[in-house]
């Protein structure tokens, strides 16, 4: 199924934390918990992390899979790895209704 963000769904991506993170991953430091973008929808908030900023960027019509190849490009993390905390956090995104498959 092709993924797709709920067009209802603002978001904004902060640009000095993204580079914040960026930095801190290249220097192999825990970012998790750097926020890069954040989601409103119906009065409620949700930060990302780099990786979920980078996930809720790439639903835009592909598949889990053509996901999971974008992201092994910019982390350097096992696609299997990747495959997993990815489809959780898309699960997550679609019980908030924040993506939906089409």
């Amino acid at each position: 199924m092709k993924l797709f963000r709920n067009p209802d769904v603002m978001w904004r991506e902060e640009e000095e934390y993204k580079d914040q993170a960026m930095a801190g991953l290249e220097k192999g430091e825990d970012i998790e918990d750097v926020g890069t973008s954040v989601l409103f929808s119906g009065g409620t908030m949700m930060s990302l992390n780099i990786l979920g900023t980078e996930i809720w960027k790439l639903c835009d019509g592909r598949t889990l899979d053509e996901i999971v190849r974008a992201l092994v490009e910019i982390f350097d993390v096992q696609p299997e790895v990747l495959r997993e905390d990815a489809a959780g956090f898309i699960s997550e995104l679609k019980e908030k209704g924040y993506i939906y498959e089409g």
